[in-house]
């Protein structure tokens, strides 16, 4: 295997990783839409809001991570008892975690806002509260913390400065770990790294590095000395400092060091990039790397991420991808899940393009079905293709059908040059993804009408288009199937 190749049957692990996130959690909340024209009230720009979306952030972002990883991640944090913090409720249940935030009535849930027009944001608006947890409540999170170790193998302490991190806290929860020999990794907030004293690994950013050793950061030699200022001041196991488009340095308590390179990457977007990194470390330590492996892979999956919108999260699949050197137009690439889709959606439109939408079964792809996707593709910047799952077309067309897998299906369908992604789906009808999906152009074949394409009155309601193309006479694959069968016919 080549370098990054050998990495593969690591991720392939992460299923079986097993990792206690602790820390700040907050809503993250994106009102997307366009500008036209200034407020007549105030020298402001007036944002006509066209779709809203909100997600996990800060620790949540981490165990956003460890879920599209296929790593099992435990959870325990603190919300209050407010509207925002039975969304992150939510949230946390809808990543397969089992743990329910603890719920303090006197504080209040962190809460991001970020207003975005087109490609810009305008502004963000935060709610938060940062004092430390009470004496009642942080007993509540020691306990939890205690329960949730036993059966994880490695522990995050995800600090943003929120409160639910206390110096008493950590320090807690640092010797209780080593008392179970499990490895803490730290993603840290401020300049005194005191606090972290003990940890097996510390993730700070070259800016983060700078502020806690009082040095200038301006080559790996100034990143080197800093870390091994931290290491022997903290007595801390190993320093992972990131350095944005340099890569990283991995800086160990036994003097070794290493220089990663950073993954080339169009950068979009660096939210929550830290919090990739941190997740992808801790699953690959609890997976049985070691941390040069780990810090390898959270390389990789960072220069995924910083290509995405928002605090995106990083799957197996592309990471697998990404380490087979896979092009992300290729066909194998195509054929995504619903969450990943959203992922490159976000990018596509922070890119400009429309989004398009058509379904079908495509069971024999013919030279209608060509038309028809080469018409939608042109109809939107990019389009995305529903595919009935082999159960659904069953249900559909019968017994017999599909002639050719939910598999096949899908790679012939992802090797067009017109298709960007296909997904496949189980229901019936493809409503419930394009209720998942938003997209900006939904279309058919002229075989139907307006009032008969289903979720026509989705998409128009959020201000979609729907369109209707034009059908190639004299291609139908049931007519082909039915004539194959005439031809098998003995002769009587």
């Amino acid at each position: 295997m080549t370098e990054r190749a050998d990495l593969i049957p690591l991720v392939t692990r992460l299923a079986k990783a097993r990792v206690l996130v602790v820390g700040d959690v907050m809503l993250d909340h994106f009102h997307y839409g366009e500008v036209e024209r200034i407020s007549p009230e105030a020298p402001i720009p007036v944002l006509r809001v066209e779709r809203e979306d909100a997600m996990l952030g800060g620790a949540g972002n981490v165990v956003r991570n460890l879920h599209s990883l296929d790593a099992q991640a435990r959870f325990v944090t603190v919300t209050g008892k407010d509207a925002a913090g039975r969304d992150i409720a939510r949230l946390i249940k809808k990543e397969s975690v089992k743990d329910a935030p603890i719920v303090d009535s006197a504080r209040r849930t962190s809460t991001k806002t970020r207003y975005i027009a087109g490609v810009q944001q305008v502004l963000r608006a935060d709610r938060e509260s940062t004092e430390p947890l009470d004496l009642k409540t942080e007993g509540k999170l020691l306990k939890a913390v205690s329960a949730a170790m036993r059966s994880c193998q490695t522990v995050v302490l995800s600090d943003y400065g929120k409160g639910t991190l206390s110096d008493g806290v950590i320090q807690k929860i640092i010797r209780q770990a080593a008392k179970a020999k499990k490895a803490v990794i730290v993603d840290p907030k401020g300049a005194d790294y005191a606090r972290y004293r003990g940890a097996a690994l510390i993730t700070p950013n070259r800016r983060e590095l700078a502020e806690a050793t009082g040095q200038e950061i301006n080559s790996e030699a100034d990143v080197v000395r800093a870390a091994r200022k931290l290491l022997k001041l903290h007595r801390l196991g190993a320093v992972l400092a990131t350095r944005s488009s340099d890569g990283m340095t991995i800086v160990q308590a036994g003097g070794k060091t290493v220089h990663l390179p950073a993954e080339t990457q169009e950068v979009f977007d660096v939210s929550g990039a830290g919090d990739t990194v941190v997740a992808t470390v801790a699953a690959a330590l609890a997976g049985g790397a070691d941390l040069d492996q780990a810090a390898r892979l959270a390389n990789v999956a960072a220069g995924i991420v910083v290509g995405k919108v928002g605090t995106a999260a990083v799957y197996a699949a592309d990471l697998i991808a990404a380490l087979h050197h896979q092009d992300l137009t290729s066909a194998e690439a195509k054929v995504l899940s619903v969450d990943q889709v959203k992922d490159r959606i976000g990018q596509w439109r922070r890119a400009g393009h429309a989004i398009g939408f058509t379904n079908g079964c495509f069971d024999l792809l013919h030279p209608g079905h060509v038309s028809l996707l080469k018409q939608a593709r042109r109809a939107a910047g990019r389009l995305i293709v529903g595919l009935n799952s082999d159960a659904s077309v069953r249900r559909l067309k019968g017994d017999g059908r599909p002639v050719q897998s939910e598999a096949a299906r899908a790679t012939v369908l992802a090797s067009l040059a017109s298709v960007d992604a296909v997904v496949i789906f189980d229901e019936r009808t493809p409503l419930k993804l394009i209720k998942a999906l938003k997209p900006d152009v939904l279309i058919k074949g002229a075989d139907y009408d307006m009032s008969s394409v289903v979720g026509a009155d989705v998409v128009k309601k959020y201000g979609g288009t729907v369109k209707l193309a034009k059908l190639e006479p004299g291609h139908s694959t049931s007519a082909t199937i039915e004539k194959m069968g005439r031809k098998k016919k003995p002769k009587s």
